[in-house]
Order: C-alpha cells, then sequence, then structure tokens
C-alpha cells in the first residue's frame, strides 16, 4: 500500500484576469516517491463552449497583470524540462471539466517533482486543450494564474 503524504508540500492560489475575475481557488502538490499528486479545486469559471479549461504549469514566475490582449505575459510558456512537443511538455495537465461554476480535478504525473515546479506558475485558460495543436494546445487566452509556493 503507497503511504499518502498528509499536507501537500506546495501551493497556487489561483486568481482570475479580466475575462474571469471570479474566478479562484487552489492547485495543490503532493509529493510522494517518484510522482506528484496536483489537486485542483476551482470556483468561478466563465461559460464556455465546451465546459473545458487547459490546465498548465508555465515556465515563468510571475502572474502580474499585463493587457487585455495578454493578462499574464510573465508566465512565459509550458514547463519542458525536456524538450518534448505537446501535449509530452512537463508542465501539460489534463483539461478541467465545469460543473456548474466550478472544477475540481486530480491528477498523478511523474513529469515533475514539487522541488523543480516550486516558482513557476500555474495557469488556466478559457478554452480545453486539444493535445495537438503546436505549441500549446489551442488552449486559448490565459484567464487565471497562480505562483506555486512551498508550504513550510
Amino acid at each position: 500500500m503507497r503511504k499518502q503524504p498528509l499536507h501537500p508540500a506546495a501551493i497556487a492560489h489561483i486568481c482570475g484576469g479580466v475575462d474571469a475575475p471570479a474566478l479562484t481557488g487552489t492547485v495543490r502538490f503532493y509529493q510522494f516517491c517518484h510522482s506528484v499528486l496536483v489537486v485542483t479545486d476551482l470556483r468561478g469559471l466563465p461559460e464556455n463552449d465546451t465546459g473545458f479549461f487547459a490546465l498548465h504549469i508555465h515556465e515563468g514566475g510571475s502572474c502580474n497583470f499585463g493587457s487585455v490582449e495578454d493578462p499574464f505575459p510573465k508566465t512565459g510558456s509550458h514547463y519542458n524540462s525536456n524538450d518534448e512537443q505537446h501535449p509530452r511538455h512537463a508542465g501539460d495537465l489534463p483539461p478541467l471539466l465545469r460543473a456548474g461554476d466550478g472544477a475540481y480535478s486530480a491528477v498523478l504525473t511523474a513529469r515533475f517533482t514539487v522541488s523543480e515546479v516550486i516558482g513557476r506558475t500555474v495557469v488556466v485558460h478559457q478554452n480545453g486543450d486539444d493535445l495537438h495543436t503546436q505549441p500549446s494546445g489551442g488552449a486559448g487566452m490565459k484567464i487565471a494564474c497562480g505562483v506555486i509556493q512551498p508550504i513550510r
């Protein structure tokens, strides 16, 4: 039986930008021996055509507002430590599915460790990730962001 950590090792507090000002929530990161459990809990998701929203870890470390055209410019590209094609970037996570105005997801990944992503950003996009369009899955505008911070 696998021992589950009781407390997350890191957390990102998600805040919506100009296109989703009500969007808030958390993304928690639990370190196991060889994998990371990523638990996402969001509220205030806007409506879109499909109900799916892309969730990615980006290389940059700032969620400072930029402009209406690029609300979170300092998030950079997807975290891609192994120089892979999309959707094999280390920071590519499964899309979120909206239920009511929220979404909840728990995914286990071995693409990164918690220590590798601390200081990077988690970004929610306005559309689902199509899992093939290069370089970012056709996910559209960044609508929310949070910086991954260690929990001490």
